[in-house]
């Protein structure tokens, strides 16, 4: 009788190991994950949200040498103040560090009828600088702290996004 009791006790405590693993490995799922999105990433380095449109999947990002991946359901394109067109790949990558975004790929500006890829940010102060190799453009940090939308850039209300459906 005494085996009884005692294979009783060995599953019980079997069954209790069991469902406290479980427990464990479910905790960051019911309880939130704690990761840091990308736009937060991006303030973390003393950037505007707006650097990135809406709708960012996910992120990889290199604590030690600032590599980073930013990944979009797909590629995304829109204007700006009717002047500026954008364009991002689904994939954007480059290096970060605070105030300076470098060896960018994946983001391009269009100038006259040329598309140029963005290879660099540098925050100085209330200033960013956009460099496409050759050249660059200064913009206020304040143009960026909303994020764009695809399709529609910052110009984005219900009757746009009705009409753009129809179209």
């Amino acid at each position: 009788m005494g085996s009884f009791s005692q294979q009783s006790k060995t599953r019980s405590l079997v069954a209790c190991a069991i469902l406290f693993i479980l427990i464990c490995l479910s905790a960051p799922f019911a309880f939130g994950d704690d990761t840091p999105s990308a736009y937060e990433v991006l303030q973390e380095y003393d950037f505007p949200v707006g650097l990135l449109p809406k709708g960012v999947t996910g992120y990889e990002l290199d604590q030690e040498t600032g590599g980073f991946s930013a990944y979009l359901n797909g590629s995304c394109s829109f204007s700006l103040e009717n002047s500026y067109q954008l364009k991002y790949n689904s994939t954007i990558e480059g290096v970060i560090d605070k105030d300076r975004l470098k060896n960018l790929r994946g983001v391009a500006v269009k100038v006259l009828l040329l598309w140029l890829d963005i290879v660099e940010v540098v925050r100085e102060g209330d200033e960013l600088q956009f460099s496409v190799g050759v050249a660059s453009a200064d913009f206020p940090v304040e143009n960026f702290e909303e994020c764009p939308q695809c399709g529609c850039g910052l110009d984005c209300n219900d009757f746009n996004a009705v009409r753009s459906s129809f179209e």
